[in-house]
């Protein structure tokens, strides 16, 4: 349910930068969304269809880069991408740790006129 002010969020943001410059219309946002982020690309794009109605964002197509989250072993110091199940190290079988990557959530570039 996060997914709805997040949403909200991503649009007055998108709003305003492409109003900063100048544009009328937003045809195309790029979003760069985390595994660990938790947020989920479909209620996104609900939201967003929902949202954005009577805005210069209204139509854009919402493009979606998941990055996997990163972790890393406390034995060993391997830094690995998670695997599907569990959080051994693939080196040495060891417990691995979030590292920060795969947290993201933000707009990587615009397509306005």
């Amino acid at each position: 349910m996060h997914e709805y002010s997040v949403t909200k969020g991503l649009i007055r943001t998108a709003v305003e930068e492409a109003k900063k410059a100048g544009a009328g219309k937003i045809n195309e946002i790029t979003l760069v969304i985390g595994d660990l982020s938790t947020i989920m690309d479909d209620s996104v794009q609900m939201y967003f269809d929902i949202l954005s109605e009577g805005t210069i964002a209204h139509k854009a197509r919402l493009v979606f880069k998941r990055i996997p989250s990163e972790f890393q072993c406390r034995e060993c110091g391997e830094k690995y991408i998670k695997p599907k199940k569990g959080f051994d190290c693939p080196k040495c079988g060891g417990m691995g740790t979030p590292t920060g990557v795969g947290k993201e959530f933000y707009i990587e570039s615009m397509e306005v006129e």
